[in-house]
């Protein structure tokens, strides 16, 4: 792709990359408050958890799948709320790359 391709893009507010998104959108208090706040949705929380962890370790997807392990395809999905195939040992490794530990509660 060329440059003017995604110059074109980003004018028109296509093509932005996710972090520069989401640290455009963490300028909103109230987008801010709802990105730190659990839905209920275990999918979507998961997802939402895995890539504010890796943005705040200022991790792409691929800087993240090689510290697992893994691919970067296989991140963007664990990333996906729709996912549903997340098996606790790979949320761990995942955990792990991140600096952080795994918790599973019942409420």
């Amino acid at each position: 792709m060329s440059k003017d391709f995604y110059k074109n893009n980003r004018s028109k507010g296509l093509g932005v990359p996710f972090e520069d998104d989401l640290k455009a959108r963490l300028k909103d208090p109230e987008f801010k408050k709802a990105w730190g706040e659990p839905t209920g949705d275990v999918y979507l929380d998961t997802a939402f958890e895995i890539i504010k962890a890796r943005t705040e370790n200022k991790l792409s997807q691929s800087q993240l799948a090689k510290k697992v392990g893994t691919s970067q395809q296989a991140i963007a999905r664990l990333e996906s709320p729709s996912y549903k195939g997340r098996s606790l040992s790979t949320l761990e490794k995942v955990a792990e790359a991140l600096g952080k530990k795994l918790e599973i509660r019942f409420n």
